[in-house]
């Protein structure tokens, strides 16, 4: 998604959410702001899986951001924000049409 931004002409900023996590009231604030479903947030991945999380408990704002605050590696990225508007970065050719939008 970076190279997409860049060759779009488009000036970022990148967030290292695992070195310094989001608290619950950022990631209201993100999930407020995605165009996407607030459960789409969530990777469903082997980490996921061996916690024993399921993914019908994270279907609300509020349970997605308590999940990602309590395990933050598995907030799906890329995240792209701008302005008031929000989405999730896969696959790539929704970066390009996000930021023409």
């Amino acid at each position: 998604a970076l190279g997409e931004l860049e060759s779009c002409g488009a000036s970022s900023e990148v967030v290292r959410y695992l070195d310094h996590p989001l608290d619950r009231a950022a990631l209201l604030d993100l999930i407020a702001k995605l165009e996407d479903d607030p459960a789409d947030l969530v990777r469903k991945d082997p980490y996921f899986a061996d916690q024993g999380l399921d993914a019908a408990d994270y279907t609300t704002p509020e349970a997605v951001a308590d999940l990602l605050v309590a395990h933050p590696r598995l907030m799906q990225r890329p995240v792209l924000v701008r302005g008031d508007r929000a989405i999730i970065g896969r696959p790539k050719d929704r970066v390009a049409e996000f930021l023409a939008g």
